[in-house]
Order: structure tokens, then C-alpha cells, then sequence
């Protein structure tokens, strides 16, 4: 039972993971049957009584009522956020015609910043570069609409 526990945990993080809304949701929904599995795994041996009938040596041999408890919540919670999950990926597909996830271009551009801080004002100058602070791998951008090159300031 444990390798089953693992295999959904397992391939429910690899669907999370990809670019596809409806992966990510059945990603999500095999988390939380693993997670459903994993408490009622944890509860003890089938068949136990939830009540001992009085001697000591039967309260010995009861099962755990908690994680039968905790199964259920974790079922009704896994419901409400499946459908919220489902909801909105319908209406992205609904608002952009597709279910993949775009990247985050501020995200990106933070990041590219960051790296630069990071690595010092004189590690960003390779010894290829230009004056102009370009690496010469392409000609200069187009500046007849008097507009900037992306990544510059007014």
C-alpha cells in the first residue's frame, strides 16, 4: 500500500508540475487521493472495532478513529478545491482559448535583475562587449520610431 501511496504522490507532483491547466487539476486531484490513502493507512488494521467493549486487552486492539476522521475532511476539502481548481481553469480556457500556463514576463525581468545585482558591476562586462555595453552577437535595435530597446528606461 505504501508504493501505491508513493506512486500517486509521485506522478500527482509530475502533473503539477507541467504547463497544462487540466494536468495540474488531475495533479492536484491524485495528491489528495494519495493523502486520503496515506490517513487511512495510518489508522491501523482493517476490521478493528472503533469502540472497545470494556477489558483492556480490547482497548488494546482498537482501531484509531482519528485518521478516519481526518480522511473524510481531507476528502471534502480535496472536493472544494477541485472545483474552485476546475472553475477557474475553465475560465482561463474560456478567456485565452487554450489551458497552458504563460510565463510571468515581470517575474522574468526581476529575476534577470536580481542576477545582475547579484553578480557586480564588473562581471557584466565580457571582454567581447562594445562600448555601448552590447555583446555584438546581433546589430543594434531599430531606434527610428524614437522608441527604447526592451529592458531600457526612458
Amino acid at each position: 500500500m505504501a508504493l501505491v501511496v508513493g506512486g500517486l504522490f509521485a506522478i500527482g507532483f509530475y502533473l503539477m508540475l507541467q504547463r497544462s491547466l487540466m494536468r495540474i487539476v488531475l495533479g492536484f486531484i491524485l495528491l489528495g487521493h494519495g493523502t486520503n490513502l496515506l490517513l487511512l493507512v495510518a489508522g491501523g488494521t482493517p476490521g478493528r472495532p472503533p469502540v472497545p467493549t470494556g477489558t483492556t486487552e480490547a482497548s488494546a486492539r482498537t482501531a484509531d478513529p482519528l485518521p478516519q476522521a481526518m480522511a473524510l475532511t481531507a476528502i471534502v476539502i480535496t472536493f472544494g478545491l477541485t472545483a474552485f481548481l476546475m472553475a477557474l481553469a475553465y475560465r482561463s480556457w474560456r478567456l485565452s482559448g487554450h489551458d497552458e500556463v504563460h510565463d510571468d514576463v515581470e517575474d522574468r525581468l526581476i529575476g534577470t535583475a536580481r542576477e545582475r545585482a547579484d553578480a557586480g558591476p564588473e562581471s557584466g562586462r565580457d571582454e567581447g562587449a562594445s562600448a555601448s555595453g552590447r555583446d555584438g552577437a546581433g546589430p543594434a535595435p531599430d531606434r527610428d520610431d524614437g522608441g527604447t530597446a526592451p529592458g531600457e528606461a526612458r
